[in-house]
């Protein structure tokens, strides 16, 4: 099967469901273990999904940012860290593709990497600094020496760590204080993966430490200065709350599932059938609903918009991701009300959902600052 070999949204939809029973059943050995999914990623490589945000010109998809969502939430579905990890690979293409903020003869080279199957994804967090979107400078540097660039450094939460290609790595550069990224390939000498990934949540999603000791690249190697940056919206960041609202799909199924084969000794009929099970699947299904609608009506609005329109919608990608994630929240909690005990059970999925579902409030942007956001626009 070949996406990319598909025409309608419908038929590639309906290829990346065959995989969702298998993901999830991967997933549950790989919650226990901590153990990063390669198998869902190679599947997912195999049938050209990694290709589907990449420019048409080096043979990918150049999908829209609807069609990207779509997919992330079916993915989702069958495993969230599997979602959340390649998602970040395929909204950083779609955001290159869509911005081309690199040289283009880089940029060119790291098209060609992903027709081949490579993988990258932007390693900013650090220990001492936070989240990047707090405005910490990174303590990563970079120092010039002849026609090389010396990078020296360590981030935390790097995603898919053990699968990727590819870094981008926020560095200081030392000569003039600047803020920049480089481009590090992962085989180059000094790159080191430390295995400190020790969440609850989305514990199969590699979120490993990045280690950059004495790591050489060339000069033009350098993607972007942070201060030549066009200040843009990011609507692939959007490929975030599709993943939660997966995962809040996934246990609405589970708790269907037990309300219809369960009946206690006190009743003739499953708990399916009665008033109160219904009112909670109502709830779940009214937040589901109005989260879907909210997703994808933005992601449509920002597919047929100019990109000066698109530059004002901050505040709806931000408010879709508070609104959808907080939701998942939500419906997951529902569903565990639904299954009761047994939902706390290590053989239920629902405690992996639950666990799963609220890292997305610590992914960005954060609550806060979409809410300051909304303020600031009235």
């Amino acid at each position: 099967m070949d996406l990319l070999a598909l025409q309608t949204i419908d038929e590639r939809l309906d290829a990346i469901r065959e995989f969702i029973p298998v993901f999830k059943k991967r997933a549950v050995k790989n919650d226990q273990e901590g153990r990063f999914p390669f198998e869902n990623i190679r599947d997912l490589k195999g049938i050209n999904y990694t290709q589907l945000t990449a420019p048409k010109m080096f043979g990918g998809g150049e999908i829209p940012l609807y069609e990207f969502v779509r997919y992330q939430e079916e993915i989702a579905i069958g495993d969230g860290a599997t979602a959340l990890s390649i998602g970040w690979h395929m909204g950083l293409m779609m955001n290159l593709t869509k911005n081309r903020p690199w040289e283009e003869k880089l940029f060119s080279y790291i098209c060609r990497k992903v027709s081949e199957g490579a993988l990258l994804n932007v390693c900013a967090t650090e220990e001492q600094t936070g989240s990047p979107t707090r405005g910490g400078k990174p303590l990563t540097s970079a120092v010039k020496l002849g026609d090389k660039w010396l990078i020296n450094g360590r981030k935390t939460f790097s995603t898919m760590a053990p699968m990727l290609d590819f870094f981008v790595v926020s560095a200081t550069i030392e000569e003039t204080n600047d803020v920049a990224f480089f481009l590090i390939p992962r085989d180059s000498d000094g790159v080191s993966i430390k295995e400190t990934w020790d969440s609850v949540a989305m514990r199969a999603s590699g979120s490993h430490d990045l280690v950059l000791e004495n790591v050489s690249i060339p000069l033009d190697y350098l993607t972007e200065k942070l201060s030549n940056r066009k200040k843009a919206a990011t609507g692939y960041l959007l490929h975030i709350p599709a993943c939660y609202l997966g995962i809040a799909e996934a246990a609405k199924r589970e708790a269907v599932l037990f309300a219809k084969n369960y009946t206690p000794n006190s009743l003739s009929q499953p708990i399916f059938e009665l008033p109160a099970i219904q009112h909670k699947l109502g709830e779940i299904e009214l937040k589901l609903m109005q989260s879907r609608h909210f997703l994808y009506s933005v992601a449509k609005m920002w597919d047929e918009s100019s990109p000066e329109i698109q530059n004002q919608m901050g505040p709806e990608l931000g408010a879709v991701k508070l609104a959808v994630t907080n939701q998942a929240v939500e419906i997951v909690d529902l569903a565990m009300r639904i299954v009761g005990a047994r939902s706390l059970s290590e053989k239920s999925p629902l405690q992996r959902y639950y666990r799963d579902v609220r890292a997305g409030l610590h992914n960005p942007p954060m609550d806060d600052m979409t809410l300051m956001l909304l303020a600031k626009r009235i």
